[in-house]
């Protein structure tokens, strides 16, 4: 089998296919499109057809990213069976106990088993624990196809990195993991990603390794946000500004700079639950990323009490309070409102019967009513008690004390920066900051 996949696929022999076809599948699935034939899968057909309208639903590509692209966007299976190189890109969420959410996951595996012929290959890149390759979606490819893997079949796994709104850290310049079943199956991957991935690939050992390798990327930064996140809890009641603190501390060279804040999103917010959901299962209870995680969930709600607690002091009613909530995706400068930890913010406010509006120059009211039973407000007034800027969208950063003040009743109130953005830019107004 040396080479041969890669070499048909280059010859457009063959075809590759991008399973799910959201902010990681869509980037992936048009970069092989622009060297080798690729067919772009979804379930949805709405999204499918505003993709052949080079429309991106997920609001992260513009049209030009569709030209020149050698590709067929389907939702039909018999298009999909087609193809001989599959890459399954769809979201592995956690359900409401925090428990991994594997429904996405294995519906794609049932799809490509249905489609899977002799000589093919599935590559996974969904964000999963150490094994689930093996032990959850192989099976499912077997059961379907009725093949054997490894005799019939190849599998391996690639985690995505494309991180959302990022113009710099994109899929070509970012070093890509790539693991495969066997030596052959490792070669015929990574050079097919070496096709879309200018900075190169890294070989792992095994399929558990580069699953394990991904997962720890996020866990890493969930628990170091997680201690600077309990440093501001600290540093609050000892009337310390964090940020003070962690610019000075930041001087040293080997200081790691993290910083306060609500973490939230579909993959730090996410994989380390599927981590310790594993080393459940191994007879382990993690305690250190657990931990982290408690911490991390429990800041919007924490915010929300802080803000409530500094329009009291301010001698106000609570319940006729208004305050205006800026920003509700979970990341500045994008439209995703999966996981938004502001949502804890406003729930925390509304226990205490603040009535509370929220903006966002990106988010979706219809998605933000849907998701959370919230609508964006149109157009802010100008008689709140407090503001709280929930999120550094690029809009907001332009913005000075005046404007905040023009939305403030009589000028005046509560001015939560939970960035820490408007540091030192804030005179008059009461500020408060993680």
């Amino acid at each position: 089998m040396s080479n041969s996949i890669y070499n048909k696929l280059l010859a457009k022999e063959n075809t590759l296919a991008v399973v799910g076809l959201g902010y990681v599948g869509l980037p992936i699935a048009l970069e092989f499109a622009r060297k080798i034939k690729v067919i772009g899968f979804d379930i949805n057909e709405t999204r499918v057809e505003m993709m052949r309208n080079k429309k991106d639903p997920s609001n992260e590509l513009e049209a030009v990213a569709f030209e020149g692209c050698d590709i067929e966007f389907t939702s039909q299976l018999e298009v999909l069976g087609k193809a001989n190189f599959y890459v399954v890109a769809v979201p592995t969420p956690i359900d409401e106990h925090n428990l991994p959410d594997l429904k996405p996951l294995i519906g794609a595996s049932t799809t490509v088993g249905k489609v899977l012929k002799k000589g093919d290959y599935v590559v996974f890149e969904s964000t999963v624990y150490p094994g689930c390759t093996e032990e959850d979606c192989i099976p499912i490819l077997e059961k379907e196809s009725g093949l054997t893997w490894k005799k019939d079949f190849m599998v391996g796994y690639s985690p995505e990195r494309i991180n959302p709104g990022d113009k710099v850290h994109t899929l070509q310049n970012v070093v890509k993991v790539v693991s495969g079943c066997c030596e052959d199956s490792l070669d015929n991957i990574a050079k097919t990603y070496e096709l879309v991935v200018d900075a190169g690939v890294h070989r792992a050992t095994t399929i558990k390794v580069a699953e394990a390798a991904k997962i720890i990327e996020n866990t890493q930064r969930d628990v170091n946000i997680a201690l600077v996140n309990e440093l501001s809890l600290i540093f609050s009641r000892l009337g310390v500004n964090t940020y003070d603190v962690l610019e000075a501390a930041g001087t040293k060279w080997n200081f790691l700079k993290f910083f306060p804040g609500l973490v939230g999103g579909h993959c730090i917010g996410v994989d380390p639950y599927y981590l310790t959901y594993k080393a459940q299962q191994a007879g382990y209870h993690s305690k250190v990323i657990t931990s982290g995680r408690y911490v991390n969930d429990s800041m919007g709600f924490y915010i929300g009490k802080q803000t409530a607690k500094k329009i009291i002091a301010q001698g106000k009613h609570i319940q006729d309070a208004r305050v205006l909530v800026m920003g509700a995706t979970f990341k500045e400068d994008v439209s995703d409102i999966r996981n938004s930890k502001v949502i804890d913010v406003v729930k925390e406010l509304s226990s205490f019967q603040v009535t509370v509006d929220v903006i966002d120059p990106h988010a979706s009211s219809e998605e933000m009513h849907h998701e959370y039973g919230i609508s964006l407000c149109a157009k802010p007034s100008n008689d709140y008690d407090a503001i709280v800027v929930a999120v550094s969208h690029a809009e907001y950063a332009k913005l000075n004390e005046s404007d905040f003040k023009k939305m403030l009743k009589n000028g005046e109130g509560v001015f939560v920066d939970i960035k820490g953005q408007f540091k030192g830019k804030i005179k008059d107004l009461e500020y408060w900051s993680l």
